[in-house]
Protein backbone atom coordinates (compact mmCIF):
# COMPACT_ATOMS: atom_id res chain seq x y z
CA UNK A 1 0.00 0.00 0.00
CA UNK A 2 1.79 3.24 -0.89
CA UNK A 3 2.13 5.84 1.43
CA UNK A 4 2.28 9.87 0.53
CA UNK A 5 4.29 11.56 2.94
CA UNK A 6 4.26 15.81 2.53
CA UNK A 7 5.70 18.32 4.58
CA UNK A 8 5.11 21.51 5.13
CA UNK A 9 5.83 24.62 3.08
CA UNK A 10 8.55 27.21 4.38
CA UNK A 11 7.74 29.66 2.02
CA UNK A 12 5.30 31.19 -0.17
CA UNK A 13 4.55 30.58 -3.70
CA UNK A 14 3.51 32.39 -6.53
CA UNK A 15 3.27 30.17 -10.36
CA UNK A 16 1.45 29.75 -13.22
CA UNK A 17 0.18 25.82 -13.89
CA UNK A 18 0.07 24.53 -17.00
CA UNK A 19 -0.23 20.70 -16.80
CA UNK A 20 -3.12 20.35 -14.53
CA UNK A 21 -4.48 17.40 -15.85
CA UNK A 22 -7.22 17.08 -18.35
CA UNK A 23 -10.96 17.19 -18.01
CA UNK A 24 -11.82 13.25 -17.08
CA UNK A 25 -15.28 13.72 -17.57
CA UNK A 26 -15.37 15.68 -21.32
CA UNK A 27 -12.26 12.73 -22.15
CA UNK A 28 -14.75 9.61 -20.69
CA UNK A 29 -17.67 11.59 -23.13
CA UNK A 30 -15.09 11.95 -25.85
CA UNK A 31 -14.32 8.26 -26.35
CA UNK A 32 -17.90 7.31 -25.74
CA UNK A 33 -19.41 9.64 -28.18
CA UNK A 34 -17.43 8.92 -30.94
CA UNK A 35 -19.90 5.91 -31.27
CA UNK A 36 -22.50 7.72 -32.58
CA UNK A 37 -20.53 9.17 -35.67
CA UNK A 38 -19.82 7.00 -38.70
CA UNK A 39 -16.63 9.00 -39.68
CA UNK A 40 -13.14 9.34 -37.45
CA UNK A 41 -13.44 12.11 -34.32
CA UNK A 42 -10.18 13.53 -33.62
CA UNK A 43 -9.57 14.19 -29.84
CA UNK A 44 -6.73 16.27 -28.30
CA UNK A 45 -5.07 16.58 -24.98
CA UNK A 46 -7.29 13.33 -23.93
CA UNK A 47 -6.40 12.36 -19.91
CA UNK A 48 -3.83 9.83 -19.98
CA UNK A 49 -5.04 8.23 -16.05
CA UNK A 50 -6.44 5.15 -15.46
CA UNK A 51 -10.10 5.62 -15.27
CA UNK A 52 -10.39 7.24 -18.64
CA UNK A 53 -7.79 4.62 -20.41
CA UNK A 54 -10.20 2.29 -19.23
CA UNK A 55 -13.19 4.09 -21.43
CA UNK A 56 -10.99 4.27 -24.34
CA UNK A 57 -9.91 1.08 -24.36
CA UNK A 58 -13.55 -0.42 -23.82
CA UNK A 59 -14.42 1.37 -26.89
CA UNK A 60 -11.66 -0.13 -28.58
CA UNK A 61 -13.35 -3.72 -27.91
CA UNK A 62 -16.45 -2.39 -29.85
CA UNK A 63 -14.58 -1.90 -32.92
CA UNK A 64 -13.37 1.35 -32.53
CA UNK A 65 -10.37 1.76 -34.47
CA UNK A 66 -7.70 4.08 -31.90
CA UNK A 67 -4.93 6.04 -33.54
CA UNK A 68 -2.50 7.75 -31.35
CA UNK A 69 -0.72 10.53 -32.61
CA UNK A 70 1.48 12.09 -29.70
CA UNK A 71 1.19 12.21 -26.17
CA UNK A 72 -2.60 12.43 -25.44
CA UNK A 73 -4.23 12.85 -28.83
CA UNK A 74 -6.21 10.20 -30.88
CA UNK A 75 -8.52 9.83 -34.19
CA UNK A 76 -11.19 7.12 -33.22
CA UNK A 77 -12.58 5.53 -36.36
CA UNK A 78 -16.01 3.78 -35.15
CA UNK A 79 -17.11 0.45 -36.84
CA UNK A 80 -19.97 0.58 -39.32
CA UNK A 81 -21.75 -1.38 -36.06
CA UNK A 82 -20.68 -1.61 -32.92
CA UNK A 83 -18.71 -5.20 -32.43
CA UNK A 84 -20.04 -7.58 -29.00
CA UNK A 85 -16.76 -7.74 -27.05
CA UNK A 86 -15.28 -10.74 -26.17
CA UNK A 87 -14.26 -10.35 -22.73
CA UNK A 88 -15.82 -8.03 -19.54
CA UNK A 89 -15.54 -4.56 -19.71
CA UNK A 90 -13.22 -2.78 -17.07
CA UNK A 91 -13.96 0.27 -16.10
CA UNK A 92 -11.50 0.52 -12.87
CA UNK A 93 -12.43 3.27 -10.48
CA UNK A 94 -14.40 4.97 -12.87
CA UNK A 95 -18.39 5.14 -11.24
CA UNK A 96 -18.90 7.84 -14.23
CA UNK A 97 -17.84 5.25 -17.09
CA UNK A 98 -19.49 2.38 -16.01
CA UNK A 99 -23.05 4.49 -14.78
CA UNK A 100 -22.73 6.06 -18.63
CA UNK A 101 -22.08 2.98 -20.38
CA UNK A 102 -25.10 1.32 -18.64
CA UNK A 103 -27.25 3.97 -20.33
CA UNK A 104 -25.06 3.83 -23.82
CA UNK A 105 -24.92 0.27 -24.03
CA UNK A 106 -28.59 -0.30 -23.27
CA UNK A 107 -29.51 0.31 -26.93
CA UNK A 108 -26.71 -1.30 -28.45
CA UNK A 109 -27.06 -4.96 -29.94
CA UNK A 110 -25.08 -7.18 -28.11
CA UNK A 111 -24.23 -8.70 -24.80
CA UNK A 112 -22.14 -6.75 -22.31
CA UNK A 113 -20.85 -7.46 -18.70
CA UNK A 114 -19.45 -4.41 -17.33
CA UNK A 115 -16.96 -4.69 -14.01
CA UNK A 116 -14.32 -2.53 -12.31
CA UNK A 117 -12.12 -2.28 -8.88
CA UNK A 118 -13.33 -3.38 -5.63
CA UNK A 119 -13.92 0.25 -4.70
CA UNK A 120 -16.16 0.52 -8.03
CA UNK A 121 -18.12 -3.28 -7.03
CA UNK A 122 -19.69 -2.00 -4.27
CA UNK A 123 -21.12 1.51 -5.52
CA UNK A 124 -24.47 1.71 -5.75
CA UNK A 125 -25.62 1.95 -9.62
CA UNK A 126 -29.79 1.28 -9.38
CA UNK A 127 -30.03 5.27 -9.23
CA UNK A 128 -29.10 4.28 -13.33
CA UNK A 129 -29.90 0.96 -13.78
CA UNK A 130 -33.74 1.21 -12.26
CA UNK A 131 -34.73 3.91 -14.31
CA UNK A 132 -33.26 2.32 -17.07
CA UNK A 133 -35.09 -0.91 -16.29
CA UNK A 134 -38.15 1.16 -16.38
CA UNK A 135 -37.91 2.14 -20.23
CA UNK A 136 -37.00 -1.60 -21.61
CA UNK A 137 -33.50 -1.88 -20.56
CA UNK A 138 -32.37 -5.88 -20.13
CA UNK A 139 -29.38 -5.09 -16.83
CA UNK A 140 -28.91 -7.39 -13.74
CA UNK A 141 -26.09 -7.69 -11.46
CA UNK A 142 -25.85 -8.62 -7.48
CA UNK A 143 -28.07 -7.12 -5.43
CA UNK A 144 -30.80 -6.69 -8.29
CA UNK A 145 -28.63 -4.61 -10.52
CA UNK A 146 -27.35 -2.36 -7.45
CA UNK A 147 -23.89 -3.78 -7.52
CA UNK A 148 -21.08 -4.83 -10.36
CA UNK A 149 -20.54 -6.70 -12.16
CA UNK A 150 -23.38 -5.79 -14.40
CA UNK A 151 -25.01 -8.10 -17.36
CA UNK A 152 -26.20 -5.47 -20.36
CA UNK A 153 -28.15 -7.02 -23.31
CA UNK A 154 -29.12 -4.53 -25.35
CA UNK A 155 -32.88 -3.95 -26.58
CA UNK A 156 -34.94 -1.53 -27.81
CA UNK A 157 -36.22 1.18 -25.47
CA UNK A 158 -39.25 3.52 -24.98
CA UNK A 159 -39.81 6.97 -24.76
CA UNK A 160 -39.88 8.29 -21.09
CA UNK A 161 -40.98 11.15 -18.89
CA UNK A 162 -38.83 11.01 -15.76
CA UNK A 163 -37.92 13.36 -12.89
CA UNK A 164 -34.52 12.43 -11.41
CA UNK A 165 -35.28 12.79 -7.80
CA UNK A 166 -31.64 13.31 -7.21
CA UNK A 167 -29.31 15.85 -9.17
CA UNK A 168 -26.76 13.89 -11.19
CA UNK A 169 -24.69 14.40 -14.00
CA UNK A 170 -24.21 10.87 -14.84
CA UNK A 171 -27.77 9.67 -13.68
CA UNK A 172 -28.93 12.20 -16.06
CA UNK A 173 -26.28 11.54 -19.02
CA UNK A 174 -26.79 7.82 -18.60
CA UNK A 175 -30.58 8.29 -19.76
CA UNK A 176 -29.86 11.18 -22.19
CA UNK A 177 -27.67 8.09 -23.72
CA UNK A 178 -30.75 5.93 -23.59
CA UNK A 179 -32.99 7.95 -25.08
CA UNK A 180 -30.70 8.81 -28.69
CA UNK A 181 -32.21 5.03 -29.10
CA UNK A 182 -35.35 5.58 -27.72
CA UNK A 183 -38.78 4.94 -30.03
CA UNK A 184 -39.69 8.36 -29.55
CA UNK A 185 -39.05 12.24 -27.85
CA UNK A 186 -37.98 11.16 -24.01
CA UNK A 187 -37.93 13.93 -21.30
CA UNK A 188 -35.90 14.67 -18.36
CA UNK A 189 -35.70 16.80 -15.48
CA UNK A 190 -33.54 17.22 -12.47
CA UNK A 191 -34.69 19.92 -9.62
CA UNK A 192 -30.97 21.56 -10.07
CA UNK A 193 -28.99 22.14 -13.24
CA UNK A 194 -25.83 19.48 -12.99
CA UNK A 195 -22.99 19.30 -14.77
CA UNK A 196 -24.16 19.68 -18.80
CA UNK A 197 -21.14 18.55 -20.67
CA UNK A 198 -23.25 15.54 -22.04
CA UNK A 199 -25.84 18.38 -23.65
CA UNK A 200 -23.33 20.67 -24.78
CA UNK A 201 -21.32 17.92 -26.44
CA UNK A 202 -24.26 15.95 -28.05
CA UNK A 203 -25.54 19.26 -28.98
CA UNK A 204 -22.83 20.62 -30.73
CA UNK A 205 -22.14 16.94 -32.80
CA UNK A 206 -25.94 17.77 -33.99
CA UNK A 207 -28.00 15.64 -31.58
CA UNK A 208 -31.25 17.33 -30.96
CA UNK A 209 -31.40 18.52 -27.22
CA UNK A 210 -33.27 21.24 -25.67
CA UNK A 211 -34.36 22.75 -22.27
CA UNK A 212 -38.00 23.15 -22.95
CA UNK A 213 -40.77 25.58 -21.09
CA UNK A 214 -41.34 23.44 -18.27
CA UNK A 215 -37.71 22.33 -17.32
CA UNK A 216 -37.58 18.74 -19.10
CA UNK A 217 -34.94 18.15 -21.17
CA UNK A 218 -36.17 16.93 -24.31
CA UNK A 219 -34.02 14.39 -26.16
CA UNK A 220 -35.02 13.65 -29.74
CA UNK A 221 -33.90 9.79 -30.80
CA UNK A 222 -31.28 10.20 -33.62
CA UNK A 223 -32.29 9.64 -37.35
CA UNK A 224 -28.69 9.61 -38.55
CA UNK A 225 -25.53 9.63 -37.16
CA UNK A 226 -23.97 12.28 -35.66
CA UNK A 227 -21.45 14.79 -36.79
CA UNK A 228 -17.58 13.27 -35.32
CA UNK A 229 -16.10 15.30 -32.56
CA UNK A 230 -12.90 17.53 -32.88
CA UNK A 231 -11.91 18.88 -29.75
CA UNK A 232 -9.02 19.87 -27.59
CA UNK A 233 -10.14 18.89 -23.84
CA UNK A 234 -9.51 21.83 -21.02
CA UNK A 235 -7.75 21.07 -18.32
CA UNK A 236 -10.21 20.00 -15.44
CA UNK A 237 -11.43 22.72 -12.59
CA UNK A 238 -11.70 19.69 -10.16
CA UNK A 239 -7.99 18.53 -10.31
CA UNK A 240 -7.09 22.09 -10.23
CA UNK A 241 -9.34 23.58 -7.23
CA UNK A 242 -6.64 21.46 -5.06
CA UNK A 243 -4.13 23.76 -5.96
CA UNK A 244 -6.15 26.72 -5.70
CA UNK A 245 -6.94 25.64 -2.44
CA UNK A 246 -3.54 25.73 -1.24
CA UNK A 247 -3.34 29.74 -2.55
CA UNK A 248 -5.75 30.34 0.20
CA UNK A 249 -4.55 28.71 2.87
CA UNK A 250 -0.58 29.49 2.35
CA UNK A 251 0.14 33.31 3.11
CA UNK A 252 1.18 35.68 0.57
CA UNK A 253 1.09 32.32 -1.96
CA UNK A 254 -0.79 33.03 -5.74
CA UNK A 255 -0.97 30.86 -8.70
CA UNK A 256 -2.25 30.92 -11.96
CA UNK A 257 -4.29 27.84 -13.24
CA UNK A 258 -4.20 27.61 -16.95
CA UNK A 259 -6.64 26.55 -19.91
CA UNK A 260 -9.29 24.95 -17.43
CA UNK A 261 -12.58 24.76 -18.88
CA UNK A 262 -15.12 27.53 -17.19
CA UNK A 263 -18.42 26.10 -17.70
CA UNK A 264 -20.71 27.50 -15.14
CA UNK A 265 -21.62 24.04 -13.78
CA UNK A 266 -17.82 23.28 -13.32
CA UNK A 267 -16.36 26.57 -11.21
CA UNK A 268 -18.84 26.66 -8.19
CA UNK A 269 -16.14 25.62 -6.03
CA UNK A 270 -14.50 28.79 -6.72
CA UNK A 271 -17.28 30.96 -6.19
CA UNK A 272 -17.60 29.45 -3.11
CA UNK A 273 -14.07 29.91 -2.26
CA UNK A 274 -14.20 33.63 -3.14
CA UNK A 275 -17.28 33.84 -1.62
CA UNK A 276 -14.92 32.69 1.45
CA UNK A 277 -12.75 35.88 0.94
CA UNK A 278 -10.09 34.37 -1.31
CA UNK A 279 -8.64 36.60 -4.49
CA UNK A 280 -10.54 34.62 -7.66
CA UNK A 281 -10.38 35.94 -10.59
CA UNK A 282 -12.04 34.46 -14.11
CA UNK A 283 -10.20 34.87 -17.65
CA UNK A 284 -12.19 33.29 -20.78
CA UNK A 285 -10.09 33.14 -23.68
CA UNK A 286 -12.08 30.58 -25.87
CA UNK A 287 -15.95 28.97 -26.10
CA UNK A 288 -16.58 26.24 -28.67
CA UNK A 289 -17.58 23.41 -27.07
CA UNK A 290 -16.59 24.58 -23.67
CA UNK A 291 -15.73 28.27 -22.70
CA UNK A 292 -12.07 27.89 -21.49
CA UNK A 293 -9.40 30.36 -20.08
CA UNK A 294 -7.54 30.45 -16.95
CA UNK A 295 -8.19 30.99 -13.12
CA UNK A 296 -6.11 33.13 -10.93
CA UNK A 297 -6.37 32.15 -7.04
CA UNK A 298 -4.85 34.20 -4.04
CA UNK A 299 -4.56 34.29 -0.62
CA UNK A 300 -6.51 36.42 1.49
CA UNK A 301 -7.97 35.64 5.32
CA UNK A 302 -10.71 33.23 4.76
CA UNK A 303 -14.39 33.22 6.68
CA UNK A 304 -17.03 30.77 7.09
CA UNK A 305 -19.65 30.03 5.05
CA UNK A 306 -22.86 27.57 4.42
CA UNK A 307 -22.86 25.84 1.62
CA UNK A 308 -26.36 24.34 0.92
CA UNK A 309 -27.38 24.97 -3.47
CA UNK A 310 -25.85 24.08 -6.15
CA UNK A 311 -24.36 21.13 -4.39
CA UNK A 312 -24.11 18.92 -8.03
CA UNK A 313 -22.05 21.70 -9.32
CA UNK A 314 -19.32 21.25 -6.87
CA UNK A 315 -19.95 17.41 -5.69
CA UNK A 316 -16.49 16.80 -6.17
CA UNK A 317 -14.67 19.63 -4.77
CA UNK A 318 -16.30 19.22 -1.32
CA UNK A 319 -13.40 17.35 -0.09
CA UNK A 320 -10.99 20.03 -0.88
CA UNK A 321 -12.91 22.58 0.08
CA UNK A 322 -12.96 21.22 3.56
CA UNK A 323 -9.91 22.11 4.22
CA UNK A 324 -10.28 25.34 3.01
CA UNK A 325 -13.33 25.71 5.82
CA UNK A 326 -10.46 23.84 8.34
CA UNK A 327 -8.37 27.50 7.88
CA UNK A 328 -11.58 29.59 7.98
CA UNK A 329 -12.56 31.85 10.82
CA UNK A 330 -15.92 30.91 12.31
CA UNK A 331 -18.22 27.92 11.36
CA UNK A 332 -18.39 26.63 8.23
CA UNK A 333 -21.27 24.38 6.75
CA UNK A 334 -22.29 22.09 4.01
CA UNK A 335 -25.77 20.26 3.67
CA UNK A 336 -28.36 18.74 1.06
CA UNK A 337 -25.17 16.74 0.26
CA UNK A 338 -26.30 13.04 0.41
CA UNK A 339 -24.33 12.42 -2.78
CA UNK A 340 -21.10 12.49 -0.93
CA UNK A 341 -22.00 8.84 0.90
CA UNK A 342 -21.94 7.09 -2.40
CA UNK A 343 -18.81 8.39 -4.11
CA UNK A 344 -15.38 6.30 -4.08
CA UNK A 345 -15.63 6.34 -0.34
CA UNK A 346 -18.41 7.61 1.83
CA UNK A 347 -16.73 11.37 1.75
CA UNK A 348 -18.53 12.72 4.60
CA UNK A 349 -17.25 10.28 7.32
CA UNK A 350 -13.82 10.27 5.41
CA UNK A 351 -13.39 14.09 5.40
CA UNK A 352 -14.85 14.12 9.50
CA UNK A 353 -12.92 11.63 10.63
CA UNK A 354 -9.66 12.65 9.22
CA UNK A 355 -10.28 16.34 9.86
CA UNK A 356 -10.48 15.19 13.54
CA UNK A 357 -7.25 13.35 13.53
CA UNK A 358 -5.88 16.59 12.34
CA UNK A 359 -7.42 18.27 15.62
CA UNK A 360 -10.38 20.25 13.90
CA UNK A 361 -13.68 20.57 15.47
CA UNK A 362 -16.16 19.33 12.91
CA UNK A 363 -19.85 17.37 13.01
CA UNK A 364 -21.03 15.12 10.76
CA UNK A 365 -24.85 14.95 9.15
CA UNK A 366 -26.43 12.78 7.43
CA UNK A 367 -26.36 14.99 3.91
CA UNK A 368 -23.48 16.92 5.04
CA UNK A 369 -21.24 18.71 8.04
CA UNK A 370 -19.79 21.42 9.98
CA UNK A 371 -16.58 22.63 10.75
CA UNK A 372 -14.73 24.48 12.65
CA UNK A 373 -11.71 26.97 11.41
CA UNK A 374 -8.68 26.13 13.83
CA UNK A 375 -5.21 24.98 13.38
CA UNK A 376 -3.92 22.00 11.17
CA UNK A 377 -2.16 19.12 12.80
CA UNK A 378 -0.26 16.86 11.04
CA UNK A 379 -1.36 13.37 11.22
CA UNK A 380 -1.73 9.93 9.81
CA UNK A 381 -4.95 9.76 7.18
CA UNK A 382 -6.18 6.93 5.47
CA UNK A 383 -7.64 7.92 2.10
CA UNK A 384 -10.27 5.13 1.96
CA UNK A 385 -9.06 4.27 -1.82
CA UNK A 386 -10.35 7.61 -2.47
CA UNK A 387 -8.46 10.01 -4.97
CA UNK A 388 -9.83 13.10 -3.62
CA UNK A 389 -9.68 12.42 0.08
CA UNK A 390 -6.17 11.43 -0.55
CA UNK A 391 -4.73 14.71 -2.67
CA UNK A 392 -7.21 17.21 -0.67
CA UNK A 393 -5.11 16.32 2.78
CA UNK A 394 -1.99 16.44 1.21
CA UNK A 395 -2.83 19.98 0.42
CA UNK A 396 -3.55 19.72 4.22
CA UNK A 397 -0.09 18.78 4.70
CA UNK A 398 1.63 22.07 2.83
CA UNK A 399 0.10 23.77 6.39
CA UNK A 400 1.40 21.24 8.61
CA UNK A 401 2.84 17.78 7.15
CA UNK A 402 0.89 14.99 6.60
CA UNK A 403 1.04 11.18 5.76
CA UNK A 404 -2.13 9.85 4.07
CA UNK A 405 -2.42 5.99 3.48
CA UNK A 406 -3.16 4.03 0.19
CA UNK A 407 -2.75 6.77 -2.47
CA UNK A 408 -2.35 4.66 -5.13
CA UNK A 409 -5.82 5.87 -6.05
CA UNK A 410 -4.40 9.36 -7.13
CA UNK A 411 -2.94 7.59 -10.24
CA UNK A 412 -6.75 7.04 -11.30
CA UNK A 413 -7.45 10.36 -12.05
CA UNK A 414 -4.65 12.57 -11.29
CA UNK A 415 -0.96 11.40 -12.30
CA UNK A 416 1.14 13.88 -12.06
CA UNK A 417 -0.09 15.27 -8.50
CA UNK A 418 2.52 14.24 -6.85
CA UNK A 419 4.84 16.10 -8.88
CA UNK A 420 3.09 19.60 -9.86
CA UNK A 421 2.57 19.28 -5.59
CA UNK A 422 6.47 19.31 -5.22
CA UNK A 423 6.61 22.33 -7.64
CA UNK A 424 4.99 24.33 -5.45
CA UNK A 425 8.07 24.27 -3.16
Amino acid sequence: MKTLKVTPLNSSFNTNISDIASDKSISHRSAMFSLFSDQPSHIKNFLMAEDTLNTLNIVKSFGVEVEQAGKADFTLTPPRKIKEPDDILDCGNSGTGMRLFCGLLSAFEGSFILTGDKYLRNRPMARVTQPLKAIGAKIDGRDFGNKAPLHIRGSVLKAFKYESPIDSAQVKSALILAALKADGVSYYKEEKLSRDHTERMLSGMGATIKTNDDGYIEIHPLTSTLKPLDITIPADPSSGFFFAVAASIIPNAKITIKNVTLNPTRIEAYKILQKMGANVEFVEHTNIYEPIGDIVVSHNTLKGVDVSENIAWLIDELPALSIAMSQASGISSVKNAKELRVKESDRITSVISNLQKCGITCHEFEDGYSITGGELNQATINSHGDHRIAMSFAIAGLKCGMEINDTECIMTSFPNFEELLNSLR
